[in-house]
């Protein structure tokens, strides 16, 4: 699970271009919205897509989306479930 997180933050920070950012600096439990890493929603098709595509892990609807895209920690637990 351990690198599986470590792996989310480079490939979230590759697929959104957070060219000033490094993995260290994306807290695991923290918000991926608002207040936490602060993405938006073009973010976040951008991560649906990533774990699409890295993962064969599809999101069907914006609810499950939401718990899902909450957290470096969620989108584990998802791509482990």
């Amino acid at each position: 699970m351990e690198e599986l997180v470590k792996t989310l933050k480079q490939q979230i920070i590759e697929e959104l271009n957070l060219e000033d950012m490094e993995p260290d600096e994306i807290e695991t439990e923290a918000p991926l919205f608002g207040e936490g890493l602060g993405l938006d929603s073009i973010d976040a098709l951008s991560l649906i897509v990533l774990l699409e595509r890295e993962y064969g892990k599809k999101i069907e609807d914006s609810e499950t989306g939401k718990k899902v895209l909450y957290s470096v920690k969620t989108m584990a637990e998802y791509i482990n479930g």
